[in-house]
């Protein structure tokens, strides 16, 4: 079907990357780097510090990206940094892209596109999240197990519009959108370094934010099955099964949401969320060492 002139879906669809921009992009960096990595992480609020691990880092700001967004979050340094983690080759994502920032929910994914290009096989995508079970504790870390994606009922989807087989099928199914194997990895890399105790598995929603969910609208997600909810993530993880990449994801709960319609309890805001991330730093990124030392166990 042709594009309809003046209809806003089919201007979005026209406007969307196509595989040669993305092909493109990715080698332009290419071009720009030594690295070939194979792994992929994604760096959630308050956990760049990931990115910085990172020796003989090679570093891309988004702002110097052909086509490239540009990150407006606080937290979210925005660039790519390529570089070596104990010899193996890693590219990582020192900020994110948002719907609530202005941006299509397939340009917020399109950098996991990219990383395909570039040879990345495993995703490792991380985000900091409101627990609204409340077994949850603040500074927990969820594994994530499967995801409910609350834009993506309404259709705004990643893979929203003419599909590119390049990428993978018009129909890829979600059931096993986090790894198994890779989440048994992470159980066992956490019993080492005795993180067991933080340790949690979930389900995480995204809402399209970016303001905090009413007392109301968290106990119905909370009804409907979800451990955690946050603003990102998902159609990143979307993207990346459409085009073969294994995922982890990862929730570092940054707070408890209030589940009572009068309660005194402190609001949610973003400086807490920071807070967190950087309590928990140490401890996210042993763990996350600890699962790429030992991913051709997965």
């Amino acid at each position: 079907m042709d594009p309809v002139p003046g209809d806003s879906y089919y201007s979005d669809i026209r406007n969307r990357y196509t595989y040669e921009r993305i092909e493109s992009i990715s080698k332009f960096l290419l071009d720009r780097t030594k690295q070939r990595p194979d792994i992929g992480i994604i760096c959630g609020t308050g956990m760049g510090g990931l990115a910085d691990m990172l020796q003989e880092k090679e570093i891309f700001p988004y702002r110097d990206i052909p086509d490239f967004p540009v990150s407006t979050v606080p937290g979210h340094p925005g660039r790519l940094v390529f570089g070596k983690l104990n010899g193996r080759s890693l590219v990582c994502m020192q900020g994110r892209f948002h719907v609530y920032e202005g941006y299509s929910v397939w340009k917020c994914a399109m950098p996991v596109r990219v990383m395909k290009l570039i040879g990345v096989k495993t995703l490792i995508v991380t985000n900091a999240a409101g627990g609204l079970n409340q077994s949850f504790t603040v500074g927990d870390i969820m594994l994530i197990k499967d995801h409910i994606n609350f834009p993506g009922f309404g259709g705004d989807n990643p893979l929203r519009g003419r599909n590119d087989d390049r990428w993978g099928p018009r129909f890829p199914p979600m059931s096993n959108a986090y790894n198994l194997g890779l989440r048994q990895l992470a159980r066992t890399v956490a019993k080492e370094l005795d993180l067991e105790k933080y340790l949690q598995e979930g389900v995480y929603c995204l809402l399209g934010g970016p303001s905090y969910e009413t007392v109301s609208e968290m106990m119905a997600l909370r009804l409907l099955g979800a451990d955690a909810v946050g603003m990102s993530t998902a159609h990143e993880v979307i993207a990346a099964r459409h085009c073969g990449i294994r995922v982890l994801g990862i929730s570092l709960i940054s707070n408890i949401c209030v589940m009572e319609h009068d309660s005194e309890k402190p609001l949610a805001n973003h400086e807490e969320v920071m807070e967190t991330g950087n309590h928990r730093r140490k401890d996210l990124e042993e763990l996350v060492t600890g699962i790429i030392m030992k991913l051709d166990t997965a």
